[in-house]
């Protein structure tokens, strides 16, 4: 059975490869150097049978973003900054991949960031992706562009919720 879990001491870092050097190095070296000094949370998704293993894995954090980016609807109702969720980093395994793991990865996040939105103020997921083909991936979440920022990707706390 797939299960995520809060990355831990016991999880196989070393032997996850997803393709990105940058990504595994986060993974393999800082990410969990990253929670225990409060910078962000990354969490893994593992098969129970395997509970070692790493099949993906996707880090949050929180941010702040200036509303001249929101889209002018959206922008209107908040003041220059506003709290949001970023979606640091999502990867799934090299071996492991269209298999829809990233949807599985992808569900969590978003009941993650609702949870989180019950308890603190967040207008929204936030990603910055890395080229167009990362961000048409996303758009076909929900995610928009912000303007001036086309990489720079936003879900509105209300479709979140519709996912639910």
């Amino acid at each position: 059975m797939l299960k995520i879990e809060l990355l831990d001491k016991s999880h196989n870092r070393k032997q996850f490869d997803c393709g990105n050097t940058p990504l595994n190095t986060f993974l393999q070296k800082t990410a969990r150097q990253h929670i225990s000094k409060g910078m962000s949370r990354t969490f893994v998704l593992i098969n129970d049978k395997i509970p070692k293993g790493i099949l993906g894995f996707y880090t949050l954090s929180i941010c702040e973003v200036e509303t001249d980016y929101l889209p002018p609807t959206i922008a209107k109702k908040y003041p220059d900054q506003v709290p949001g969720l970023t979606l640091a980093r999502l990867a799934v395994s090299k071996n492991q991949q269209h298999k829809g793991y990233g949807n599985h990865l992808i569900g969590s996040v978003v009941e993650k960031v609702i949870l989180i939105s019950e308890n603190v103020g967040i207008i929204g997921l936030f990603v910055d992706v890395k080229d167009n083909h990362t961000r048409e991936y996303y758009e076909l979440y929900g995610f928009i562009s912000l303007s001036g920022k086309p990489l720079l990707l936003f879900l509105p706390i209300q479709t979140l919720v519709q996912y639910k």
